[in-house]
């Protein structure tokens, strides 16, 4: 029987060589916890926060994140798309993102505040609503995404195709106008 766990704080564990008890966690903190190669799958956290973390290469096969929050956290090698896509919802503070998939996922209202999201595949992603607030988007993966009413006006690096993504009434900044524009090699000065 897999068990319920509520309103703990979990401080300093090396899940790595420990492993995280299956069940749910709702209410949680996971605080300077790391997570390299662990297999956190099956397990649910709802309402949950990890604080200065390590998740490379963390496996999250079918494992629910509802209402969880990432502050400060490494995050490298990781497919979101494994995950459980019920009642999925994320937030991400300060946190660098490096070589993650979330192919195909609704992650609509979904917030980055001050991330570095360095070749994060977002390919055929719902990302309506969406507030990137000052990250940066090198080298990631916008296609067949819907990008409708995202906020992009305080990021850069990216690279959007206008005609292969969805971007109605999504905004950016004059800046960032080079980034929907690079496949067309234009000079703007």
């Amino acid at each position: 029987m897999d068990g319920f766990i509520e309103n703990e704080v979990f401080e300093k564990i090396d899940y790595s060589k420990v492993k995280l008890a299956k069940g749910e966690y709702d209410g949680c903190s996971f605080r300077n916890c790391l997570f390299l190669n662990a297999h956190i799958s099956g397990i649910t956290f709802v309402d949950c926060e990890f604080i200065n973390c390590n998740f490379s290469n963390t496996d999250f096969k079918n494992t629910s994140f509802r209402t969880v929050v990432f502050k400060n956290c490494k995050l490298l090698g990781l497919h979101f798309n494994h995950c459980n896509a019920f009642l999925l919802a994320l937030r991400f503070e300060e946190c660098h993102l490096n070589i993650i998939s979330f192919y195909k996922l609704k992650l609509k209202n979904t917030k980055f505040n001050k991330c570095k999201l360095q070749e994060v595949d977002f390919t055929e992603t719902d990302l309506t609503n969406a507030i990137f607030n000052n990250c940066d988007l090198i080298g990631s993966i916008f296609k067949s995404t819907i990008l409708e009413k995202a906020d992009f006006k305080t990021s850069f690096n990216y690279s959007i195709d206008p005609e292969i993504n969805r971007i109605k009434k999504a905004k950016f900044s004059l800046q960032g106008v080079i980034g929907l524009l690079g496949k067309y090699q234009i000079e703007i000065a």
